[in-house]
């Protein structure tokens, strides 16, 4: 759906008359809503349905939207009959109806076939090849719907370039239901939502009781379906939640009063989400970076000389597709080379927050990297005494802002799928959708936030007018370096001070050292 969404903004000015603007606040509408939809499906999977049923219908949501699209492309009379007529309403219900089917097919598919391909897995070494694969995939499929569809699109017919996406679409449908008899499928686990507040509330209630060390003062469940283990001594409040007083079991061994106590697990998943809190935060910086490096690039290549040969120039927005083939390539080589060769050198297999880290290393080094070259273009800019000039062309290749993009996808590849990793692992077993889906949340509120951070440096300094031949805009860039450094710090921090979950609640463990 790559090809689809990423010339979306320009199908609606050419072919529905949208207004620029217009069509760009609907496409980003559109961006931020497929953002968010995969969090909503995870939990959809987590606590109603399972993961199988929501992908499926998502797929299937996916293809009408594509099927949709294609029609209104080859149907003129769904369209504005000229340039200088806004579109009925019954044309745009059925556009925005592809619209909605487009949020849909994204909420449902585009995390949770990964939390799907996961549960088929049982080995974690296996898993995180598998979430390797999954980003080359993801990656390479976006960029060829970046690349060659968004072609065939704006050069043959628009038509053409959604019946390509409907055909793609139908072959997942197929390939996904054939294979149904085959996957290994987990069930809902119930609102894990409801467990969390249970906690809350139980601990509340119980706030004024001391707290034994007698293991068995603890309700760990029933007794022939877990151990007995005491709760962990970390934040210590909560384990009154979890403490047995009269009436709290059933004669079964059951809990009798669900809101006045809670099992051992459940107090220890409720602090495992608390753990992971702090580490979390420390990737929305990354997310904020990327997002404003990647439209302020767009402006500088604008500026840039473009041409790639005399009579063929890349479009400014074209650019961003090396970090997509960078994370690929970048995955490709640490999965059939790098990571097997330290393995077999050093019986050591990186750990996921180790890579997440070196993935913010990299981050680092393409904000530092974008300053530079911004220094360069804006020393050319002086030189020729163009400041006052807005249209001109900078005589220095766009092909230097390639340099940032690949730090950038190079650091995708490892702190993307080392996040999915990571909490795909810590999650309790009740949020594993939920696990891939807050990358989503991520990713959206990196694009929100980087809207707020320029329209603050914009308000607040001189360094972004919009004469980018006038502005200081390597200054943003070194802000954005400090920040992602002292974020840096913030995160290794963080992974000091975690208490790793999966293999032992009890023991405590440090993935970076």
């Amino acid at each position: 759906m790559s090809g689809a969404a990423g010339n979306f903004i320009v199908y609606l000015i050419k072919y529905y008359n949208f207004k620029s603007i217009d069509g760009a606040l609907l496409g980003n509408i559109m961006s931020g809503t497929s953002s968010l939809s995969p969090l909503l499906g995870a939990i959809l999977s987590d606590s109603f349905f399972g993961c199988f049923p929501v992908v499926a219908f998502s797929t299937v949501a996916s293809l009408c939207c594509m099927i949709i699209l294609t029609v209104t492309a080859g149907i003129k009379a769904l369209r504005p009959p000229n340039s200088d007529t806004p579109a009925t309403s019954g044309q745009l219900a059925i556009l925005y109806t592809a619209i909605v089917l487009y949020a849909v097919g994204s909420g449902g598919t585009r995390f949770n076939t990964m939390t799907l391909g996961a549960d088929q897995l049982s080995n974690v070494g296996d898993q995180d090849v598998f979430f390797n694969w999954y980003f080359i995939v993801l990656y390479g499929a976006a960029a060829i719907g970046s690349t060659v569809i968004v072609y065939v699109e704006d050069s043959i017919s628009w038509e053409l370039g959604f019946g390509i996406c409907s055909a793609v679409n139908t072959l997942a449908v197929l390939f996904l239901l054939l294979g149904v008899k085959y996957y290994h499928l987990s069930g809902p686990k119930g609102s894990p939502f409801t467990t969390m507040a249970r906690v809350v509330v139980a601990g509340f209630r119980k706030r004024k009781l001391a707290l034994p060390k007698v293991e068995a003062a603890y309700y760990c469940g029933l007794l022939e379906k877990t151990d007995h283990q005491p709760p962990s001594s970390s934040f210590r409040c909560m384990n009154r939640a979890a403490l047995i007083q009269h009436g709290d079991v059933a004669i079964d061994g059951s809990i009798a009063r669900p809101w006045s106590l809670c099992s051992v697990e459940e107090v220890e998943d409720h602090k495992t989400l608390i753990r992971i809190v702090p580490l979390w935060t420390s990737n929305i910086i990354i997310s904020i970076s990327i997002a404003t490096q990647t439209s302020l690039s767009v402006l500088q290549a604008l500026t840039m000389d473009r041409s790639l040969s005399p009579h063929f120039s890349i479009p400014a927005g074209s650019f961003f597709v090396t970090t997509m083939l960078a994370t690929c390539l970048t995955l490709f080589i640490l999965d059939h080379a790098i990571y097997p060769l330290c393995h077999r050198l050093t019986s050591y297999t990186l750990t996921p927050l180790q890579r997440v880290g070196i993935g913010q290393a990299f981050n680092i080094a393409a904000m530092a990297a974008s300053a530079l070259v911004e220094h360069r273009r804006s020393i050319i800019v002086h030189e020729h005494q163009a400041e006052n000039q807005p249209d001109w062309i900078v005589p220095m290749s766009a092909f230097w802002l390639v340099l940032p993009y690949l730090f950038i996808g190079v650091g995708e590849a490892f702190h993307f799928p080392g996040q999915i990793a990571f909490y795909y692992h810590e999650f309790p077993k009740s949020l594993k959708s939920m696990a891939t889906g807050i990358v989503a949340v991520l990713m959206s509120i990196g694009f929100y936030s980087s809207t707020a951070v320029l329209a603050v440096v914009r308000r607040a300094t001189s360094w972004l007018p919009d004469n980018l031949n006038l502005s200081r805009l390597e200054n943003v860039y070194w802000m954005l370096t400090l920040v992602v450094g002292i974020n840096f710090f913030y995160f290794i921090l963080c992974a000091k001070f975690y208490k790793k979950q999966s293999d032992d609640k009890h023991v405590v463990g440090v993935d970076i050292d």
